[in-house]
């Protein structure tokens, strides 16, 4: 018989309550107002996204890569695996107990990735960033990646919605740099999103990681050259 969640810590956020329960040993839950937000044993599509993206730049001599979500750790995990030792990777996380947790105890899920000595992490909104780096003369960002609980659905607001939306995804494309990569964490496929992406000059790939069970998806898109 397996035992019983563990709430280890739990705080106040303007969304609600931010938890993190245990099972054993390695067996982790963060969740909001009881919803599960993240599994520590349910993670091939945030290490994908972090991996596919960060290959994409990886050759390049000092990628800088944003990171829009801290989680667990995992995506930050897969792109550190990938990238070189000169890399710069910014992680914008809004609640400081989830940095608490990834350098406590989450650390032994990604063996300590959030203590790298290429990552900063920043308790900002990733959107907020991303609008500061379009402006002309700004430094850009190589990777753009985008790992929140709710990823594109049927319901993002075409126009205005913070990450997905139309002017969201100029934005984004003015902060990276020549043929740099946006990558985005999905639920499922959005096609109203993958029109958006082509119609604000990316090119894309998606993927569903993994065999059977819940498989997310993964989009990859490429800045400045169009078509699928």
């Amino acid at each position: 018989m397996k035992k019983p969640w563990q709430t280890i810590d739990a705080v106040t956020t303007k969304d609600g309550i931010l938890e993190l329960r245990q099972r054993g040993d390695n067996d982790f839950l963060i969740l909001i107002n009881g919803r599960v937000l993240m599994n520590s044993c349910a993670n091939r599509s945030e290490f994908a996204l972090g991996d596919r993206a960060c290959r994409e730049v990886a050759d390049r001599s000092r990628p800088r890569v944003l990171i829009g979500g801290l989680g667990m750790g995992f995506t930050l995990r897969a792109s550190l695996d990938v990238l070189p030792p000169t890399a710069q990777v910014i992680v914008a996380e809004l609640n400081p107990v989830t940095t608490t947790w990834c350098r406590g105890p989450l650390a032994k899920l990604t063996n300590s990735a959030a203590e790298d000595m290429r990552v900063t992490i920043t308790i900002d909104d990733v959107s907020s960033i991303i609008e500061r780096s379009a402006y002309a003369g700004e430094q850009k960002f190589d990777a753009i990646i985008i790992d929140l609980y709710e990823g594109p659905h049927a319901k993002t607001q075409a126009q205005i919605d913070p990450f997905y939306g139309s002017r969201a995804l100029t934005k984004t494309a003015a902060a990276l740099s020549h043929g740099g990569i946006l990558a985005v964490w999905g639920e499922a496929r959005d096609e109203a999103f993958e029109k958006r992406l082509i119609d604000a000059g990316f090119s894309y790939y998606r993927q569903r990681p993994g065999r059977g069970g819940l498989r997310h998806v993964v989009y990859i898109a490429k800045h400045g050259v169009r078509g699928k």
